[in-house]
């Protein structure tokens, strides 16, 4: 098995940036968590660890300890930028040569990105940020656009836009890193999410994802952005029948949560 260690920037007490009714904690979150679901779904020899999947305060040293502790074979941090700046850009640590291993598999996955996140290439750069120094594996670090810009704030508040720049990712990870696809992938077209809940504030969305995981439901929170006001949608699955959707929505309300269904088209 693979496994990567993906890493949402900043969360809990560290909002990160701050921009045009958003804060960066909640879109890494919002890309990484697809990115784990994309690679746990559709990939046969992939396994997926996550830094936080909620809004919890995570030291930049519990990280890495806990990645290398792992032993991670891949490390992957996402970032949104800010700072005045547009588009899209890459970080391995600054001490790497080009030739070296680290920098040919960010070559991959950095071509897979700009294919897809509908943003300028701001190119493959270097720097001595903690968790690509700290790190005993490849490690790279993806900053996906600039918060305090407004064209790039207005794709982050999409679900169609965090859908392509995490597939670019998982792209760039799969090719990068021999990922095998599963014999039956899930395929493409309508899905039918079911949402157990919408909240303006996060920490009722983070009790919502406690309270049915305590029921045996596994969910995730989707961050999305309807006429300048922020909403934390709590997911508990998306499926390409309906009947298994409805089939969902019928056991949440026997556990006494409230759903209902949600088309997406892809």
């Amino acid at each position: 098995m693979v496994k990567i260690y993906i890493d949402p920037g900043h969360g809990g007490t560290d909002p990160g940036a701050q921009g045009n009714g958003l804060k960066e904690k909640d879109v890494n979150l919002a890309i990484a968590t697809r990115v784990k679901n994309m690679l746990e779904n559709e990939y046969s020899n992939a396994t997926v660890r996550m830094s936080r999947t909620g809004d919890q305060t995570v030291e930049l040293i519990q990280r890495t300890n806990d990645a290398n502790a792992w032993g991670a074979d891949y490390y992957l941090s996402i970032h949104i930028n800010a700072g005045g700046g547009t588009g899209y850009e890459d970080f391995i640590h600054s001490a790497l040569s080009d030739s070296s291993t680290t920098a040919q598999l960010r070559n991959t996955i950095h071509a897979e990105i700009v294919k897809l996140i509908d943003m300028p290439n701001r190119g493959k750069k270097k720097a001595n940020f903690h968790v690509l120094r700290e790190s005993n594996m490849p490690a790279m670090l993806t900053e996906n656009g600039f918060i305090d810009n407004a064209t790039d704030a207005a794709k982050m508040k999409t679900s169609a836009w965090l859908d392509k720049a995490a597939r670019g990712h998982v792209n760039g990870l799969a090719k990068a890193l021999g990922l095998q696809k599963v014999s039956n992938p899930p395929p493409t077209g309508t899905l039918y999410r079911v949402v157990t809940g919408s909240f303006t504030t996060r920490a009722n969305a983070d009790q919502q994802v406690a309270a049915l995981k305590a029921k045996g439901f596994d969910s995730f929170i989707d961050v999305v952005v309807l006429n300048g006001v922020t909403y934390y949608r709590v997911i508990c699955g998306s499926f390409t029948d309906k009947a298994n959707a409805d089939k969902r929505v019928a056991d949440l309300k026997a556990a006494g949560f409230d759903a209902f269904i949600l088309v997406v088209t892809q």
